[in-house]
């Protein structure tokens, strides 16, 4: 629908296509509320987008000056070519014998051949992996969304320890087949994760270390100083300081996320993080929704009596009454903030030769665990992608570095993390590890934290906040319903969208059921109105999903954080 088309009343207005706003899009038009859901960028997806490397080098051309986030990679752009020396063999870390041999030799890969297969690539800038029983996969079942997109199995679980990557064994299988441990550690493993299924049932065990840490509370389990470091980073996947219940609770939930639809508890959608707001916004497009890219707000019309947002004037200079606004942090202004303390995200974006941890399978997905390399440092995730994911070329490893930000650079939090795990150009001396092909490091704003109290807007105008730091992304589907509550207290949130054979037309019988989480169905042509949707891949190919669920969807490229003033009237 053309901007200067749009209907003059709407009862949802939502500014942003991140994940949160998306959702409730959704929610709103699945129970027949009429949604004009705008962004000012061209792609949808916002901070959560994906890119092509071709996109990203104009995202960054584009928006590095106003931004300041970015840097320049490793090395100028102009110097890329020095750093895409032939392929070195594998190396030889600790790891079975297969991952020892040495594989044939492998075509150079050049900046330029990168470059070349841009379209290949698909770069979040969002890192983050789906738990299989989290609120994120609970919401896709439920709703049906998981129709519009694919998903795969991470493979493996990885730390980093004493010098060397080493392959965290988590499930029953797993530990009883790892040769890294001895028989005694074993059972010993068994026997704590056993207790951590239901913890709460043995308040005994850990009522007298209710307000220690759960580092102290794993000292006192007879655990030896591997199992221990284990289960901190690995499987709970939290600070030692952090306290024993929190930490009880976080092994519990990895426990119970197990074996859903693989071994390990996570999934990971094809094409990248960015999917997931698309396919939200397809569902709220599919229910009438309306779409306008490359369209904003310009200002708030508040009711001189409530003080409530009663329309807004877009860029465009049209007048459009509401009854509820939406918005991404990221476009609220700074005179509308009472406070603007926020937290900083580090990330790192790099393109290797190989894997971290070589194996016989080169299509691994990893996810990997760094202590903090000094004193005081943060503890580093690390998200390996192989090209079976399409988000890299073959012959490449896309990885994704995250931590919450020390020093507010990304580069000085990570570079540590990098050189102790990679070859880059700039050590002199060998490294056993991959060589990064290319860098990327920058800063994302975190505003998960900040509360509602804190932007001075009137009632009936929501506040979506930019993506955490944690792992999966529960904090954005919670408050994606939290918002959805407070606009329509008395409707469902997401209920299940029909399958298309179960949708009766001039008076046909009912449909088999159509398939779930776990089956295949061909996707629909959902297009959003007034949005722009061009496809990533060309001939892009449908990839079965290892254990996973959905179908393919047509992805749209970007990223971005643009701050725009609201203002009222």
């Amino acid at each position: 629908m053309a901007a200067d088309n749009l209907p003059s009343e709407f009862d949802v207005i939502i500014l942003g296509t991140g994940l949160s706003e998306s959702v409730i899009a959704a929610a709103c038009s699945r129970v027949g509320q009429r949604v004009l859901h705008v962004d000012r960028r061209n792609y949808y997806a916002g901070n959560w987008a994906s890119f092509t490397f071709n996109g990203l080098l104009s995202w960054i051309e584009e928006y590095k000056v106003s931004l300041a986030v970015f840097t320049q990679p490793e090395g100028q752009e102009r110097e890329m070519p020095s750093q895409t020396e032939e392929t070195q063999g594998e190396a030889q870390q600790a790891s079975p014998s297969p991952a020892e041999r040495q594989p044939e030799p492998k075509k150079k890969i050049t900046y330029t051949k990168i470059v070349k297969e841009g379209r290949r690539f698909n770069i979040d800038l969002v890192s983050k992996l789906m738990f299989s029983r989290g609120s994120l996969v609970d919401l896709l079942i439920k709703s049906n969304v998981s129709r519009y997109a694919e998903f795969k199995n991470v493979t493996r679980i990885l730390t980093y320890r004493n010098g060397k990557v080493e392959q965290v064994p988590c499930s029953r299988a797993d530990v009883f087949g790892s040769k890294q441990l001895t028989v005694v550690e074993k059972r010993m493993l068994m026997k704590f994760l056993t207790f951590c299924l239901d913890f709460e049932q043995h308040q005994e065990e850990y009522q007298d270390f209710s307000e220690h840490s759960f580092w102290d509370f794993l000292q006192t389990k007879k655990l030896t100083e591997n199992l221990q470091h284990f289960i901190l980073h690995s499987i709970a996947m939290v600070i030692p300081e952090v306290g024993t219940v929190e930490g009880l609770r976080a092994t519990q939930h990895f426990l119970r996320c197990l074996g859903r639809y693989g071994n390990t508890p996570f999934l990971f959608p094809l094409y990248g993080l960015g999917e997931i707001p698309q396919c939200f916004c397809r569902m709220c497009a599919v229910f009438g929704g309306i779409y306008c890219l490359r369209h904003s707000v310009q200002c708030l019309v508040l009711d001189k009596e409530s003080g409530k947002c009663k329309a807004v004037i877009d860029t465009h200079g049209q007048r459009i009454s509401c009854s509820h606004f939406v918005v991404e942090d990221g476009y609220i202004g700074a005179d509308q903030r009472k406070n603007t303390d926020s937290r900083q995200i580090s990330r790192a974006v790099l393109i290797t030769d190989r894997s971290i941890l070589p194996s016989d399978s080169e299509q691994q997905i990893s996810l990997v665990t760094v202590p903090p390399v000094e004193p005081g440092g943060p503890l580093v995730r690390i998200i390996e992608l192989c090209s079976s994911t399409m988000t890299c070329m073959l012959d490449t490893y896309l990885v994704h570095l995250t931590c919450s930000s020390a020093s507010g650079s990304a580069q000085e939090d990570l570079a540590p993390v990098v050189s102790r795990l990679f070859h880059t150009p700039a050590r002199e001396e060998e490294s056993r590890g991959p060589t990064v092909l290319w860098a990327l490091y920058f800063n994302m704003r975190d505003t998960s934290a900040v509360d509602r109290s804190s932007y001075d807007l009137p009632s009936n105008v929501h506040v979506c906040a930019s993506p955490d730091t944690a792992l999966g992304s529960d904090h954005s589907i919670k408050l994606a319903e939290a918002v959805f509550r407070q606009l329509l207290p008395d409707e469902e949130f997401c209920p299940p969208a029909p399958n298309p054979e179960d949708i009766i037309y001039d008076g046909d019988g009912p449909q088999g059921e159509g398939p779930g989480f776990e089956e295949a169905a061909p996707a629909e042509g959902a297009g959003a109105q007034g949005g722009e949707s061009t496809g990533r891949q060309e001939g892009k190919e449908a990839v079965g999903a290892t254990k996973g669920a959905g179908d393919s969807v047509t992805p749209e490229t970007g990223a971005g954080d643009e701050p725009s003033p609201t203002s009222d009237e």
